[in-house]
C-alpha cells in the first residue's frame, strides 16, 4: 500500500473545502446584522402594542371630562388606523425576511432597501401620531379652558402654538435618534457588506 499516495489523495480531497469563496464569507457575515435587526423588529412591534394600550387607558388614568371622551375616541381611532397600516407593512416585511434565503447578493439588497423603507415608514408614522396627539390636546384644552375661563381662550392660542412647535421639534429629534440608535448601526453594517461584495 502506497502511504504517500494516500496522503496526497487525502490532501487533494481536503483542498477544495479549504478554499471558501470570499463572497460566501460575506454572505455569512451579513447574517449577524440581519439577525439583530429581526430581533429588534420583534421588540419594536411589542413596544408599539404596549404603547397603544397605554394610550387607550388615558381617559381613565387622567379622568377626562365626559364631553372630551368622544373626541378622544375619534382621535384614537385615527391613530389606531395609521398604526394598523404600519403594523401590516411591518409584519409583512418581517415575515418575508424570515422566509427569504439570504445566500445571494440580490436578496441581501432586497432586505437592505426594504429595511430602509420600513425605517422611513416608522418615522412617518411617528410624525403622524405626534400631529394627531397635538390636535387632540389642543382641542381638548380649548374646550375645557373655554368653559371655565372664557377670557383665557385668546391667551392660550399663542401658548398652544409654542407648545405644538416644541413638541414637534422634540419628538422629531427623538424619532431620528431612536431610528439611528435602534436600527441605524446594523443597517450600515449590512450596507458595508453589500458594498464589499460589489467590489469583488
Amino acid at each position: 500500500m502506497n502511504f504517500d499516495q494516500l496522503k496526497d489523495d487525502w490532501n487533494s480531497a481536503k483542498a477544495p473545502s479549504a478554499n471558501i469563496s470570499p463572497e460566501l464569507l460575506k454572505m455569512k457575515e451579513a447574517h449577524t446584522p440581519i439577525e439583530t435587526i429581526r430581533k429588534r423588529m420583534k421588540g419594536e412591534f411589542n413596544y408599539q402594542l404596549v404603547g397603544m394600550f397605554i394610550i387607550a387607558l388615558c381617559p381613565f388614568t387622567f379622568n377626562f371630562p365626559a364631553k372630551i371622551i368622544p373626541i378622544f375616541v375619534a382621535f384614537y381611532s385615527i391613530m389606531a388606523g395609521f398604526t394598523a397600516y404600519y403594523f401590516y407593512k411591518f409584519y409583512a416585511f418581517y415575515k418575508n425576511a424570515y422566509d427569504l434565503s439570504l445566500d445571494t447578493r440580490k436578496n441581501l439588497l432586497w432586505f437592505y432597501y426594504e429595511m430602509k423603507m420600513n425605517v422611513e415608514l416608522y418615522k412617518a408614522l411617528s410624525y403622524i401620531l405626534v400631529f394627531i396627539s397635538i390636535a387632540f390636546v389642543g382641542i381638548a384644552f380649548l374646550m375645557v379652558s373655554g368653559d371655565n375661563m372664557p377670557g383665557l381662550r385668546h391667551f392660550t392660542i399663542p401658548v398652544i402654538i409654542v407648545f405644538c412647535f416644541l413638541t414637534v421639534l422634540i419628538m422629531g429629534l427623538a424619532t431620528e435618534f431612536w431610528a439611528r440608535y435602534y436600527y441605524g448601526k446594523h443597517v450600515a453594517q449590512l450596507k458595508a457588506i453589500i458594498d464589499a461584495l460589489d467590489e469583488e
